[in-house]
């Protein structure tokens, strides 16, 4: 059964798109970038050129002759379907293909509007049982740029 996680307070989905690609890639594995339109592949496809900031994803479109073999393909359609590992959904409805992968991330931003239709989302997936798990990105943040307490030392240490 397919593994849903949601990512909310996102300040931007495709930049975080980007992040989760990047990351499958390091771990091995497969990714499907399913975003709504031709522009927003045209614009996730440009910004992994670029991600991270001395490198690139690699990736290309699920009609591309290499895409059987890349980690990341980045398109609005799909069919076909070349990877089944994880998907990362950048599109408002519930995507057609999620069951046949292992993990699916939805990326929430911080828009009412945005929060709502992942809510409908959120409420599809708990109806038929899958797996789901939140991740507030704001508390994240916070959590990891708090400083961290030096370890105390015993007064003898130091002599």
């Amino acid at each position: 059964m397919t593994r849903v996680d949601f990512y909310v307070n996102v300040p931007d989905r495709a930049a975080f798109a980007c992040t989760i690609a990047a990351r499958a890639v390091a771990a091995g594995n497969r990714a499907l970038v399913l975003t709504a339109d031709a522009n927003e592949t045209v614009r996730v496809d440009r910004m992994m050129w670029c991600q991270p900031a001395l490198g690139f994803i690699p990736h290309v479109r699920a009609h591309h002759r290499l895409a059987g073999e890349t980690p990341v393909i980045v398109d609005h359609v799909t069919d076909p379907l070349p990877v089944d590992e994880l998907l990362v959904n950048l599109t408002d409805e519930v995507p057609a293909p999620f069951p046949r992968f292992t993990r699916l991330i939805e990326i929430v931003s911080t828009d009412d509007a945005d929060r709502q239709r992942a809510r409908l989302r959120w409420r599809h997936y708990s109806e038929r049982g899958y797996p789901l798990q939140s991740h507030d990105m704001v508390a994240h943040a916070a959590a990891s740029t708090r400083p961290r307490r030096a370890a105390s030392r015993p007064a003898d240490a130091a002599e």
